[in-house]
Order: C-alpha cells, then structure tokens, then sequence
C-alpha cells in the first residue's frame, strides 16, 4: 500500500515512527497502530519531534533541564481550634548545570551536537551564545531549531548529504 503521508516535517517523523513500529511489533495489525501527536507549533512538543527523530535515526538525544527547584520547606498543621494552617516557607535552589546549556543534548554519528530550540520570537541570551561557541570551539556542533521542517534540512545536509 502507498503511503500518502507527507514525506517531509512531520509527515517523515510520523512514517518513520510507524515503520519502526513495524518492525518492533510484526504481528500487530495496520488497523490497530496509532502515533503519537507530534506538533512543532510550542517548544515542548518541538522538543519531543527532535528527539523521537533522532533516535528513530539511531542516534542519541535527550532534553536537559537547567532549571532550578523549589525547596519546600512548609508543614501543613491543625491549631487547638481545629483550623488548618500552614507554617513554613519555600525556598528557590538554584541549578548545579551549566548556565546557557541548550535544550537537548545529543549524539549523531559519533558527534556532538546540541539543540537550542526557539519559537515565535523567542531569542538566545548573551549566555547562551556564549555556549554556543564554547561548544562550536571545541569541535561540536549547535543548531538552533525553529521549527521540525529547518531541523530536518539542517540534518540531511550534516549527516545524510552525499560528500559527507
């Protein structure tokens, strides 16, 4: 059967999802197989298109969290009159990672590479360029991802062209 599936953006993640499955669940019917719903319109879901493709390309990747956590230091207690009160307070820790890091670290090909991804108008920070080219000095590679359709340009031309 034909597939009429857009071979290129999210039509291609969406095949290549599928025949994986495929491959991992031969006795399953065509009928019964679904994929999950992939967007590239917020950063989340952008995110989640990146690294589904990349491993389904038999690479590596995985999103990095460079945010920091709220301690809470609070205590829920019933006074002598029967009302609920809280005591206490939170605190903000701060990360332990790398200020700047991008938003998902991978390996393709034995390289490299990190991921900034930005959507609408959103921009990279002076920290962040500065990553940037720490990682470019040393030899890795940085893309920034916009939306999945320049991603999946930016990765045929690195990894799947002709001269490479």
């Amino acid at each position: 059967m034909e597939s009429t599936i857009n071979k290129f953006g999210i039509g291609l993640l969406k095949e290549l999802y599928l025949k994986n499955n495929r491959k991992n669940y031969p006795s399953l019917p065509d009928y019964a197989r679904s994929t999950p719903l992939f967007t590239d319109k917020t950063a989340n879901g952008l995110t989640k298109c990146i690294i589904t493709f990349i491993a389904l390309k038999k690479g590596q990747a995985e999103r990095i969290n460079c945010t920091g956590r709220v301690l809470d230091k609070r205590i829920n207690s019933i006074d002598s009159f029967g009302r609920a009160c809280t005591i206490g307070s939170q605190t903000y820790i701060k990360t332990s990672g790398k200020r700047g890091t991008a938003d998902i670290s991978a390996t393709i090909n034995g390289r490299s590479v990190k991921i900034e991804v930005k959507i609408g108008k959103d921009r990279q920070s002076e920290v962040q360029k500065q990553y940037q080219s720490s990682i470019e000095a040393s030899g890795g590679l940085y893309v920034i991802a916009k939306d999945f359709n320049s991603f999946i340009d930016w990765y045929q031309l690195t990894f799947e062209s002709d001269g490479k």
